[in-house]
């Protein structure tokens, strides 16, 4: 999955957002390799801060030479102060669904215990039932159900092509135009797109790009990107194709928006954390992906990472809110997924 609410930036932005968090992953592990924890760079930051307001307040220069966590603590909060925030104060909305680094800086610390000590390894099941899954399907362990989607007709239907049809319509008459302004407007009003680290802006960009890098001809930019959909119209058509995975519980709530994945060979999403309101499920509609997953830096002293390579027909479920994760797109056919929340 993707990072929440990056709509509102340029795509200079968001890569240059994304590369940030990359840094300050990593700088957290940094931080942790040297016996620190999230917790004593939360309260050396807030420390450092009233030092300095308390001494600025009396009239004196501020400097944190001399005390490192301090350094470290507000390096890593000048990122997120100074190099992020000018590009997220233009709204209200944007602020507050772009500030990667404060969800980072504000999440509650998982309880590693719980979520992924012990934890090395993807559980696959093969095309499990709705009773032995119940049993873990609230577990925060990655979860692989192969062939859980090999009877959709999704498998057969979705392409490039088919969603381009979708959107793009047929016609130019007044109710093609409105109904494919619709579709669109919706995804960028309404939902959202990612594009990754693509020079796309919108997914009616994606849908206008020549045959040739469709295609991924010679020469030509690679590209993935992703966008969710609102748009209950759509969201019609896409389940004649698909539906809910058969093997969640009855009582599980599934999400009215759907994600979609598309691109090829190469780098998918990079890591990232998302914030959504439930663990997730997502269906490899053709190709393949491997994902890496990655426990919390304040975890990791009990926990590992490790990789799961999702094939056609595959569904993987994963707690992204838990799990930091990226994605890499293997050899081979157009990689096509799509997924949403549960729970």
């Amino acid at each position: 999955m993707a990072v929440r609410g990056n709509g509102c930036l340029s795509v200079d932005a968001q890569i240059k957002a994304q590369q940030l968090l990359e840094t300050f992953v990593i700088l957290n592990e940094q931080a942790l390799n040297s016996g620190f924890t999230i917790k004593d760079i939360r309260e050396s930051y807030v420390k450092c801060e009233n030092r300095r307001l308390s001494t600025e307040k009396n009239g004196k220069s501020w400097h944190s030479s001399g005390v490192p966590l301090c350094v470290l603590a507000t390096a890593l909060f000048t990122i997120l102060i100074v190099v992020l925030l000018p590009h997220t104060l233009t709204t209200q909305r944007c602020l507050l669904q772009n500030n990667f680094f404060v969800m980072e800086a504000t999440r509650p610390l998982t309880d590693c215990d719980k979520v992924c000590k012990g934890v090395n390894s993807v559980l696959i099941l093969d095309n499990t039932t709705k009773e032995e899954f119940s049993k873990l399907a609230y577990s925060s362990r990655p979860i692989l159900v192969r062939g859980g989607a090999n009877h959709w007709s999704a498998r057969r239907i979705f392409s490039f092509d088919f969603f381009r049809r979708l959107y793009e319509g047929v016609g130019n008459n007044d109710s093609a135009r409105a109904r494919r302004e619709s579709y669109y407007q919706s995804v960028e009003e309404e939902c959202q797109f990612f594009p990754f680290r693509t020079d796309f802006v919108s997914l009616r960009e994606v849908f206008a790009m020549p045959e040739e890098r469709a295609n991924f001809s010679v020469g030509q930019k690679p590209w993935y990107i992703g966008w969710s959909n609102c748009h209950p119209e759509v969201a019609s058509i896409l389940r004649q194709h698909y539906e809910r995975p058969h093997f969640l519980p009855e009582s599980s709530e599934v999400s009215a928006i759907d994600w979609v994945f598309m691109g090829g060979y190469g780098v998918g999403a990079s890591i990232h954390l998302d914030y959504v309101s439930r663990p997730s499920w997502q269906a490899q509609i053709s190709g393949s992906k491997t994902w890496k997953l990655i426990p919390p830096p304040e975890c990791e002293d009990v926990c590992t990472a490790f990789s799961v390579t999702v094939n056609a027909g595959d569904i993987v479920l994963i707690d992204t809110n838990q799990w930091y994760h990226d994605t890499y797109i293997n050899p081979g056919p157009l990689s096509i997924t799509i997924g949403s929340e549960y729970g």
